[in-house]
């Protein structure tokens, strides 16, 4: 009887911990805006693509954003996409491209992962084929955050919420 009470007085200083930790102010952490990224990448040039409108931007939720086409003699253009979310707290989420995607009339064809390598690291990306009409696309996307890259959009919830706590923090990247 005694091992169980002890066990319930564990539980509760444990949850009030974590309450009032959760409940209490985050973290700010010092960044450069997105539109620093260099426009040159090795034979890549980039360029700013259109700025969203408002109501995608409210849809969004983002802090701050990036939108920007790069090209190469030889190769098509490649989209990149970032949001920055200084705080995941107050219902402005990373949402998935799987969600948003189709809600801009964009099929998905096929759905898998890919390895990419970057230097010396190798990460594992969402691969994400979809099609409108005719055209067609392939979409790499990713959560990034407080040290991690990670694929799996149920994986970054878990990590943020053990962030939350651990760091203070909450604020994340999405890439696709």
């Amino acid at each position: 009887m005694a091992r169980r009470a002890l066990v319930v007085v564990v539980l509760l200083i444990a949850a009030g911990v974590y309450g009032s930790r959760a409940g209490s102010a985050e973290a700010v952490v010092p960044r450069e805006p997105l539109a620093a990224l260099p426009f040159q990448l090795g034979d890549w040039q980039g360029y700013d693509a259109a700025p969203f409108a408002g109501d995608l931007l409210a849809e969004l939720g983002v802090d701050d954003y990036l939108n920007r086409q790069y090209i190469r003699e030889g190769s098509g253009p490649v989209g990149v996409y970032v949001g920055y979310y200084a705080s995941q707290r107050q219902g402005d989420t990373i949402h998935s491209p799987q969600n948003c995607l189709p809600g801009a009339g964009w099929r998905p064809v096929e759905s898998g992962v890919a390895n990419v390598v970057a230097g010396e690291r190798s990460v594992l990306v969402n691969q994400y084929v979809i099609q409108r009409g005719l055209d067609r696309q392939v979409v790499l996307y990713w959560y990034q955050g407080r040290g991690r890259v990670i694929a799996n959009e149920y994986h970054n919830k878990a990590y943020l919420m053990f962030d939350s706590v651990r760091l203070h923090r909450t604020n994340g990247d999405w890439f696709a």
